[in-house]
């Protein structure tokens, strides 16, 4: 609770500062508990902190792993090689449980106060950071998580099954429950202005988005339940333009200021991929000055236009000739956006059950994601985009998950959970690889865990079906 009260003053201090003239005898009954909390003053640190650890996590873990950047020098090992610490995901862990904790208090405060909105909003942001921690490592603590103050202080684990299970049917229940007509009455909130409508159109493209993800489990029936609810849009409202997704607009107003204190640091020793650059140029893409500077031969200085470095390189740093491009370093300084979830995204799953023979258009929802994919990072759409072979939709999934992981660019770890599921795009390996040249399928348990919660995390480990290592695939990943 304290890092709540610290968060809960930092957003709120002139509403804090208004109110300290009348309640200082309610105050001091517990001078280290905020005494009475509203869900309108969670909300947002709720939300910059998810958003703000899923940026440093996306650049820091998953760009490394799907080949968007590739830390240079590197004589050896390193993510892009797969090479993978024991405690790769400890930061991941702990910082969702601690929102996750803030996010019961939020549920809690919203029963409390009897406002179906807030409630909706906090099951939603729940099922969010669940289902980021399940992916990442498999069975997780969620029925006992997070009840410390009930003495639960070793928690066991749930199945991913159940996990989901619970989550989807969370999202269900939060669509059902928005009132779009009942004003939120409190302080405007960081990412969609307490607006009822936009809250309810992430709660249904994230139930999209984790319907998709345990597609491959047929017993879940998830293509018809998708099916439905695309087909449904008045019971299921989703984002239909880029205005309406689930974009932090970081103003650099403190406290929402860019997770990179030092910006430089973003782009520290860090050089782009070749894959990721080179399928931007072939696109003739748009969105490759937003993300990238040019290369220059070393000799010379000369400008060789965008190049990147091949991730899992063989052999000595010496051997480029060029100075590789690396991130154009705005992205990370104030003002920038965090994407959460995107019109994009929601695009491109209706694309896939068109391809898939679910759904009509395919074409049709391939183009629109890629125009909302570039339009997300504020570039511009070229009239003869889709004139280009290498660009225009050809019928295949693996063009549709080509334009996806360019759209997911920067969302936390989903282009890795969607190439876990799905196995595209291809991704080039080499003989520097290590772990078989095979795309890791999770992360360890924290050693923590593993310490002091040794009794659960050894039946984890049973229901994870093989050793904690980062082969042993998820419930979904079959």
């Amino acid at each position: 609770m304290k890092t709540l009260k610290y968060l809960v003053c930092t957003f709120l201090c002139l509403n804090i500062l208004a109110s300290c003239t009348g309640n200082f005898e309610e105050i001091n009954k517990d001078p280290i508990r905020i005494v009475d909390i509203s869900p309108g003053s969670l909300i947002n640190p709720i939300i910059y902190g998810i958003a703000s650890h899923n940026a440093t996590s996306s650049a820091n873990i998953n760009f490394d792993l799907m080949q968007v950047s590739v830390p240079f020098p590197s004589v050896s090992g390193g993510l892009h090689r797969y090479d993978v610490s024991q405690n790769i995901g400890n930061s991941s862990w702990s910082t969702y449980y601690k929102w996750l904790n803030n996010i019961k208090d939020m549920r809690t405060a919203s029963v409390k106060a009897e406002d179906k909105n807030y409630e909706a909003i906090a099951l939603t942001l729940n099922a969010l950071v669940y289902s980021n921690l399940t992916d990442l490592f498999g069975p997780v603590p969620m029925t006992d998580a997070v009840k410390g103050e009930e003495g639960i202080l070793y928690p066991a684990f749930d199945s991913q099954e159940f996990i989901y299970e619970t989550i989807l049917a969370d999202l269900e229940k939060a669509n059902a429950m928005y009132d779009t007509k009942k004003v939120m009455p409190y302080a405007s909130d960081i990412l969609f202005n307490n607006d009822v409508k936009k809250w309810q159109k992430f709660t249904n493209s994230l139930h999209l988005r984790l319907l998709l993800r345990i597609s491959n489990r047929t017993e879940t029936n998830a293509f018809q339940k998708l099916t439905a609810m695309v087909n449904n849009p008045t019971t299921y409202p989703v984002f239909t333009t880029t205005a309406e997704s689930a974009i932090l607009q970081v103003t650099g107003v403190t406290p929402n200021v860019s997770p990179w204190g030092r910006p430089q640091d973003f782009r520290l020793n860090v050089k782009i991929g070749s894959f990721f650059i080179d399928n931007l140029n072939s696109f003739q893409d748009p969105r490759l000055p937003f993300i990238a500077t040019t290369a220059t031969r070393i000799v010379d200085k000369v400008d060789i236009g965008y190049k990147g470095i091949p991730s899992g390189f063989d052999g000595p740093e010496s051997q480029f000739t060029y100075d590789a491009s690396t991130y154009n370093i705005t992205q990370v300084e104030n003002p920038m956006q965090i994407f959460l979830l995107t019109y994009a995204e929601v695009e491109f799953i209706k694309a896939e059950l068109a391809q898939r023979g679910y759904f009509t258009d395919a074409e049709t929802h391939y183009k629109n994601g890629v125009k909302a994919g570039i339009e997300q990072l504020k570039a511009v759409m070229p009239t003869n985009y889709f004139d280009n072979a290498a660009a225009a939709y050809n019928g295949t999934l693996d063009r549709i998950m080509l334009q996806k992981y360019y759209a997911l660019y920067f969302v936390d770890y989903q282009q890795w959970f969607e190439y876990r599921r799905t196995g595209l795009p291809v991704l080039p390996t080499t003989d520097a690889m290590l772990n078989d040249k095979k795309m890791p399928s999770r992360f360890f348990y924290p050693t923590n865990v593993q310490i002091k919660n040794a009794v659960n995390y050894k039946k984890a480990v049973e229901m994870l079906g093989g050793p904690d290592n980062i082969n042993t695939t998820v419930w979904w990943d079959n």
